[in-house]
């Protein structure tokens, strides 16, 4: 009899220390909490200089440094879609810098985009013989010049097919300024399929399967003191 009182006895004191250390342990539900951080593992990798974790969980390239600011004269600039180089060629520097001087919203670089969006428009235009499109982006003599070739061709019965593909570069290569008249070049690369075709719609010129790389000067100005912020085309010519 003593000996199961004993046993009862042993039993009852281990319920207790099991609930003893229930209570101080607690028991996992599935629920819980992660821990804060693991204090063995590496510290997490700090956020990148732009703001949030770098991609894929990697940091950030140590050796990029934020800038202040582009300190680079404007003028020198090289950008541009698509990779397209818009640069100030050196001898057009000083001219540059004096249409800035007296019109302080003329950057070069916006300036050249502009300028490739007339380029497509006029090469494009003339190619139709659409001279109402022509007209507002020439000055007088230059759209009469495209005016009399639009009309010989159309006099032949000719056609002129002209695909523009895309432009390598689009610096400027001299600039001026005489009295309030500013005038800039640029000077256009770019990658074109031009075919003439006759009455028959036979080909007399080009190759309707071959990019040819066309390089073209093209002068344009304006009036610095007009309020009129458009550049007409007043002059062109081909390189090489």
């Amino acid at each position: 009899m003593g000996n199961n009182y004993d046993i009862i006895l042993i039993g009852l004191v281990a319920v207790f220390l099991i609930l003893r250390l229930r209570s101080v342990l607690g028991k996992r539900t599935g629920n819980e909490r992660p821990p804060a951080r693991d204090p063995f593992a590496p510290p997490p990798a700090k956020p990148s200089a732009r703001g949030g974790d770098a991609p894929n969980g990697q940091s950030g390239n140590d050796n990029v440094v934020s800038l202040p600011g582009n300190t680079s004269p404007p003028t020198l600039a090289t950008s541009g879609p698509g990779g397209i180089r818009a640069t100030v060629l050196p001898a057009a520097t000083a001219g540059v810098a004096a249409i800035r001087a007296v019109d302080t919203d003329f950057e070069p670089l916006s300036f050249t985009a502009g300028a490739r969006a007339a380029f497509t428009a006029i090469v494009e235009a003339f190619a139709k013989g659409d001279t109402a499109a022509l007209r507002p982006l020439l000055d007088a003599n230059t759209f009469a010049s495209f005016d009399a070739a639009i009309r010989g061709r159309l006099e032949r019965k000719e056609k002129a097919e002209t695909t523009l593909i895309g432009f390598e570069a689009s610096d400027v290569a001299a600039a001026a300024l005489e009295g309030t008249q500013a005038t800039v070049t640029v000077r256009f690369v770019s990658e074109q399929i031009n075919v003439l075709r006759d009455a028959e719609s036979q080909i007399i010129d080009g190759n309707p399967n071959e990019v040819q790389k066309v390089v073209d000067l093209w002068t344009f100005r304006r009036d610095t003191k007009s309020s009129d912020p458009n550049w007409l085309l007043v002059k062109t010519e081909s390189e090489g």
